[in-house]
């Protein structure tokens, strides 16, 4: 199976892997009411959600041929992998500054403010983030966590380290799982990637890409600091979870894993800034999509991807998933068109965002530029947690509804996307406060 990291431009090198799943694993959903029966090779269970288990074995084809004519069990699903990618480092050369006039009335002191194109308004192609908050401000929000489901954060960004989630109920370093949500020491969120013996995933969530500390400022880098940038949320705690590798090689598994995290502790939309070119009728992901909507009222806000096709006709995933609780996103640029690389999509496609020479946080207490739909989706969640923030009663399908239905119309994305607009902060905060 093929995946796309849905990142940005550049042509990725593909890396020969002897498998397109883990050889020892194994996705196994029961019917309501069973129990797993028992199995000779497995060496763990682990349930991830509901009749939802992963089985780690010493012999994955005879696991799998013994559940297979079970009456008890739904499906069986092996654990595939993502194709690798070596993904793009930042554009020191694509960043945007801004000239005064567009600055003359911001309402942030960040000194880097003049290369976050997006904060102008919608005449400007941005999405009205100056506007919004000169007229709505700040007060009165509540925190909304947003997961970031990426290559990690660097926690300690001069940018974001204040805006951070931290699990107050688990006492750090202390090799114990204090809250017993079934992590020790996650204090910040999880890695996926880094398994204990027993198959847990770990805690060190350290970005050693850029792409999801890039991802993470765009959203809710701190504002008015005197530092740096600012992020369009005001009131946004960021939970990062690594399940991205930097090759680009995610496991369903490691998604579903991390959604499900995010979900249980507190996150209300997550960020998905990654994308595969087939599915072949697993049902893992759209399960967990589901559970985590029905159950947490997460939104999940995803790339549409980076191959300039109609995502109709050839789908991607998660884009193509038929999820209520899943908004997917175009890319556009600060001449208002959308970005060339963007995939599109009259059906799967929900709203655009600007995406393209997006000026954001890099490990180190850095800032560059990077293009993709990966940074409109970001884009969309800031913009979607301040809304929720300021409107904390909303549920995930009116949430949802106030993106799509607030954009600012484009003729030419008409039979482009879903919404045929760009989103817009200050339409979204006006829509919302309307509904009762």
């Amino acid at each position: 199976m093929k995946l796309l990291i849905s990142t940005c431009l550049f042509l990725s090198l593909n890396v020969a892997q002897a498998y397109d799943f883990t050889p020892n694993e194994l996705i196994v959903k029961l019917k309501p009411g069973h129990s797993l029966p028992k199995l000779a090779n497995v060496k763990s269970v682990q349930n991830l959600f509901e009749n939802v288990y992963v089985l780690r074995t010493t012999n994955l084809i005879s696991v799998e041929a013994a559940l297979k004519n079970n009456s008890a069990v739904v499906y069986t699903e092996r654990n595939h992998h993502s194709e690798r990618r070596v993904l793009p480092k930042p554009d020191p050369a694509s960043s945007i500054t801004l000239d005064k006039s567009a600055l003359s009335d911001t309402q942030f002191n960040d000194p880097l403010i003049g290369k976050v194109w997006s904060f102008q308004d919608a005449n400007q192609n941005g999405v009205s983030v100056n506007s919004a908050y000169k007229e709505y401000g700040t007060s009165n929000t509540t925190p909304v966590i947003v997961a970031v489901v990426d290559t990690g954060i660097d926690i300690h960004h001069e940018d974001l380290k204040d805006v951070v989630w931290v699990n107050t109920k688990e006492i750090p370093n202390n090799g114990i799982d204090d809250d017993g949500n079934g992590y020790i020491d996650d204090i910040n969120g999880i890695n996926t990637l880094v398994r204990d013996a027993n198959g847990k995933a770990t805690m060190d969530n350290k970005d050693t890409h850029s792409h999801g500390t890039h991802v993470s400022g765009t959203i809710g880098a701190k504002q008015n600091n005197g530092i740096g940038i600012a992020g369009i949320a005001s009131n946004v705690k960021i939970m990062g979870i690594r399940t991205v590798p930097n090759d680009g090689d995610e496991t369903d598994i490691d998604v579903a894993e991390a959604f499900v995290y995010a979900a249980r502790n507190g996150a209300k939309i997550i960020n998905c800034s990654f994308g595969k070119s087939s599915n072949e009728g697993r049902q893992l992901i759209p399960d967990t999509l589901k559970y985590i909507g029905d159950k947490y009222g997460v939104l999940v806000i995803a790339a549409a991807g980076n191959d300039s096709t109609d995502i109709d006709s050839t789908p991607t995933y998660p884009a193509s998933f038929n999820n209520d609780n899943l908004l997917i996103i175009a890319s556009t640029t600060n001449g208002g068109g959308m970005s060339y690389f963007s995939n599109y999509g009259k059906i799967n496609v929900d709203v655009a965002a600007p995406g393209s020479n997006i000026y954001s946080t890099v490990p180190g207490n850095k800032y560059e530029s990077m293009s993709g739909t990966s940074m409109a989706t970001p884009t969309t969640v800031g913009v979607a947690a301040e809304i929720l923030s300021h409107n904390p009663d909303l549920t995930v399908a009116q949430l949802k509804d106030v993106l799509i239905k607030s954009v600012t119309k484009i003729n030419s994305f008409k039979n482009k996307m879903v919404s045929g607009g760009r989103i817009d902060l200050l339409k979204g905060l006006e829509l919302a406060k309307t509904i009762k």
